[in-house]
Parts: structure tokens; sequence; C-alpha cells
């Protein structure tokens, strides 16, 4: 038994250099997106951007710069790396989740953005590869449509927009209650990266959890009109925030929100507490 108990930790000691290394590069890709998603989605508000658009517009617009290519196959590649994290968390449990009731439906809300953010690296990397059209497609849409022919299919549509909601619900939290701030390894950020992190998070998981909000909206709506045209992603939810009264301004303030977003999730590749990663500084 004591053999046993030896070996698995070989194997964790082994494993967890790597897994941090890769979480820590997935978080800062996922900032970057939403940090340029922001930026469009800001000048779109101002009234320089065009409409707003969302992951694969913000690619398609990002492919067509100088050296744009590169940095969405950088984007791709570090996105994986982040779904694959996600993955690591809904099975393998580093963070100790547990098996009670909520700790499931937390893990398996896991393999949800697992889907939708695996969607957005495979844009990605068509994109790169020149294998996308202008227009991009929806990929939620593709989601519900796929999940609506399936048995039960509305309810699935249903029970994903809800999960979505929830999910949006805990990052408006987080971002209000300020709870967010134990992820960091504190001892390792001076005043100035506290505070950076600590404005950056709750602005952004603010706006985000909104974002969240509306797009389960969307999906739940698909699931009443079996129709998946209804189901909206980032881009959905932006435009429909701009189609408001004052939503020039709302969107503005979205969009600076989003960017913060990004700044938090770059802050959070640097400093989160990574429970499979050192055991001195990040075990307790």
């Amino acid at each position: 038994m004591g053999m046993s108990i030896h070996t698995d930790n070989q194997v964790k000691e082994e494993i967890k250099p790597w897994i941090r290394r890769l979480a820590r590069t997935g978080y800062m890709a996922k900032g970057f997106v939403y940090m340029v998603v922001g930026i469009l989605s800001l000048l779109a508000a101002a009234g320089f951007g065009g409409k707003t658009t969302g992951t694969s517009g913000m690619f398609q617009s990002l492919a067509r710069m100088p050296l744009g290519n590169v940095l969405v196959w950088m984007t791709g590649i570090g996105l994986f790396m982040y779904i694959l994290w996600v993955l690591i968390k809904a099975i393998l449990d580093p963070k100790g989740e547990g098996k009670s009731p909520g700790a499931l439906l937390k893990r398996f809300a896991y393999l949800i953005n697992a889907v939708i953010y695996g969607a957005l690296a495979v844009q990605a990397i068509r994109i790169a590869l020149n294998a996308a059209t202008g227009g991009g497609g929806n990929s939620n849409q593709t989601l519900s449509a796929r999940l609506l022919e399936q048995p039960f299919g509305p309810w699935l549509v249903g029970a994903v927009g809800a999960i979505i909601i929830g999910y949006g619900v805990v990052e408006l939290i987080s971002g209000v209650t300020g709870k967010f701030m134990k992820k960091f390894i504190l001892g390792d950020m001076d005043d100035h990266e506290k505070k950076i992190a600590k404005n950056s998070g709750k602005a952004g998981l603010t706006a985000r959890g909104v974002v969240l909000g509306l797009i389960g909206f969307f999906f739940i709506r698909t699931a009443i009109t079996h129709d998946p045209n209804q189901a909206k992603g980032l881009d959905g939810a932006l435009s429909e925030i701009s189609s408001q009264p004052f939503g020039r301004w709302i969107l503005g303030v979205v969009a600076l929100g989003l960017i913060l977003y990004g700044v938090y999730q770059i802050t959070r590749g640097r400093y989160e507490h990574m429970q499979f990663g050192k055991k001195e500084r990040e075990g307790s």
C-alpha cells in the first residue's frame, strides 16, 4: 500500500509543473481574446468600428492585420491549453471540489465550458488556415441545432441555458463581493498588482456575468421556440445590448468591462493558486 502511495506521488510530481504552465498560458490566451473583443466593441460603441463583433469577427479582423495570423495561431493554441486545464478540473478535480451535488454541477459546467471554448479554438485555427469564410458562422447556433436534434433536445438546450445563466450569476456575485481575490497568491503580488487584480476582477466579472446571463437567456428562448437561430453567443449579446435605449453608452461600459475581464484573466494566469502545482507556495 505504501508503495502505491509513493508511486502516485511520483506521478503527480512529474505532471504538476506541466499542468501549471498549461493552465497559466490558457488563462492568458482567454484574457487576450476578451481584451480584443472588448476593444473592438468599444470602437463600435464609439462609432469607429462598425457593428459589434464576437469572437469569429474578432479573429478575422485580427488575421487581416500585419502578423495577425501568427497571433490568431498563438491564441488558438493557447485556448486549447485552457480547454485541457478545464477538462482536468472537471475530471481529475485538482481543486478538490468533491462529489456533492453542487460540486458535480460545477464540474459539469466545466465540461460545457470546454465545449464552448473548444469551438472557439477550432474557429481560430480554421481562420488562421484561411479555411473559414468571411461570415464565420455562429457556433452557438450550431451547438443548439445539434442539441435540438437529440432526444429531449429542447430540454437539453434549456438546461445549457440555465447553467450558463447560473455561471453568469456566480461570476456577477464574485465580482461584486470581491471573493475572486482568494484565488491569487497575494504574497507574490505588490500593492499595484493587487489593485489591478481587484479592480479589473470586479468590473470584468460583473460585465461578463451580465453577458453570460443574456447568452443563457437566448439558449432558453431557443428551447421554447425550437429555433436554433434564436441562440446567440457573445456577438449576439453585445448586439442586443447596443439595440437598447442608450445602447451605445451601455455597450461602451460593457466593452470596458470585457477589456478589464481580459486583464483579470491575464493576471490570474500569472498569480492564481494552482493546487496541482507548487507545494510550498501554492498548496496552502
